[in-house]
């Protein structure tokens, strides 16, 4: 059989990679004040011990009022901080997986219920939301509650919570951080024609409407340690006529590539509720593609990522670098141990579970 793809390692910085499956950073609403509890103990700890190369800490606010929910994770202040290092020592007792975190901030559809219990928008005025911000006043639909427009002050405070966030990601020894610019968060709110209707430097033209975002994304890669990787999520497409859109994504692209961004990882949508999204199996892989086309720093593509040979042809063809796994890996948590033995490829696992491998699949482990 002829080697892999997907599991072909990688050097990105300072960071070795054994394969190229990437954990999508995926929200569990299970926070408590921003904290981390035993719950993303158990949840990060599976997956740490999947022998995928990745694993990506969920959307993880910047500020209180940068949060999806009440219940989402934090890493504003020393107590969220204490508590994901609690967490993170643990996992590394027993995973040397690298592990990463995507810093975010909600913008105006920030201030909700949490998806099981319907996940709609509270106002200001009730006990579990709050007042959201955005480039401009406009709210995510009829009738839910305006954000309020982040004048030059509040630009500042933003731009300074993502860089102390980061500080305190590489004070605990998160191996790469990534900034959420994609579905329909404030960064991603900046860079859309559809949310950003300001008149200042932020404001009209792509070169303004992506002035913020890139500003943000400096801050970070200069405070976080030269060593690590700083890579950048983004929305290819807001799927709705004059919105975001692929053009305007490679430009942001070559922008991140040049300030030192290490991997474009590609997804789409998110940012407006008329959105038309064509899914499909490997939807969003024709996006990375194209982004691939025009940086030569690595492409990470996901949604609807299911298949193992999926996976091969996506990495094989060079239609991106890595694909990231998210309902897939929960499924089915030892995914990659099962695409290794489909495909050829080996993988690491923990000492504990080298036996469980059937004898057919001897040489699927890799030796430690």
């Amino acid at each position: 059989m002829a080697r892999s793809a997907l599991f072909e390692p990688m050097q990105i910085r300072g960071l070795s990679l054994n394969n190229r499956i990437v954990i999508a950073p995926m929200c569990q609403y299970s926070a408590e004040d921003g904290c981390m509890n035993e719950w993303h103990l158990i949840h990060l700890g599976k997956l740490a011990l999947s022998g995928a190369a990745l694993l990506t800490i969920e959307a993880t606010a910047v500020v209180p009022e940068g949060r999806i929910t009440y219940a989402d994770l934090g890493l504003w202040n020393d107590q969220t901080h204490r508590a994901m290092s609690l967490t993170l020592e643990s996992i590394r007792r027993w995973s040397d997986i690298p592990i990463g975190i995507q810093l975010s901030h909600a913008g105006r559809k920030a201030s909700t219920e949490v998806p099981w219990k319907g996940g709609g928008q509270f106002s200001p005025a009730d006990a579990l939301g709050w007042q959201t911000f955005a480039p401009s006043s406009i709210a995510y639909s009829a009738g839910m509650p305006e954000p309020r427009s982040l004048d030059k002050e509040g630009l500042k405070r933003v731009r300074d919570a993502f860089v102390s966030a980061s500080a305190r990601a590489a004070k605990m020894g998160i191996d790469f951080v990534q900034l959420h610019a994609a579905h329909g968060y404030l960064l991603h709110q900046f860079l859309s024609p559809l949310t950003n209707h300001r008149t200042d430097e932020y404001g009209g033209s792509l070169k303004n409407r992506m002035r913020f975002p890139l500003e943000v994304f400096d801050a970070v890669r200069s405070a976080f340690p030269a060593e690590r990787p700083v890579s950048a999520r983004v929305s290819a497409t807001d799927w709705i006529e004059g919105g975001w859109d692929i053009e305007q994504t490679l430009a942001f692209a070559h922008e991140l590539e040049g300030r030192g961004c290490d991997i474009i990882h590609v997804s789409s949508g998110g940012l407006h509720p008329d959105q038309k999204i064509a899914v499909g199996p490997g939807y969003q892989v024709p996006f990375a593609r194209a982004v691939k086309s025009v940086v030569r720093i690595p492409v990470v593509a996901v949604g609807l990522i299911t298949g193992f040979d999926q996976a091969e042809a996506i990495v094989g063809t060079g239609d991106a670098d890595m694909v990231a796994l998210a309902r897939a890996i929960l499924f089915d948590p030892n995914w990659p141990w099962h695409a290794a033995a489909h495909l050829g490829g080996k993988v690491r696992v923990p000492k504990q579970y080298r036996r469980s491998a059937p004898s057919r699949f001897k040489d699927l482990f890799e030796a430690e």
